[in-house]
């Protein structure tokens, strides 16, 4: 992705900025979806895409919360 399209390329970008390039992509996620241009979604789409990508590239054995796995949400459905 160029840099002037969306930013500086998420590889380039240290840790830290990663993480608040991400908090902030889902922070406007939702306003996005519901009021943007069909080509600012894209943008925002293709946006939230690398960083994630490059946050899941850096971290390969990040390990899921147990509530956020299907078992986890099949024992919060019995609880409840």
């Amino acid at each position: 992705m160029a840099e002037h399209d969306s930013g500086v390329p998420a590889e380039r970008l240290d840790d830290r900025v990663l993480l608040r390039e991400l908090e902030a992509i889902h922070r406007t996620r939702h306003e996005t979806l519901l009021h943007g241009s069909a080509e600012a979604l894209a943008t925002h789409t293709a946006r939230m895409r690398e960083l994630e990508a490059e946050y899941l590239r850096r971290h390969p054995a990040r390990v899921p919360a147990a509530g956020r796995t299907r078992a986890g949400a099949r024992a919060r459905a019995t609880e409840e």
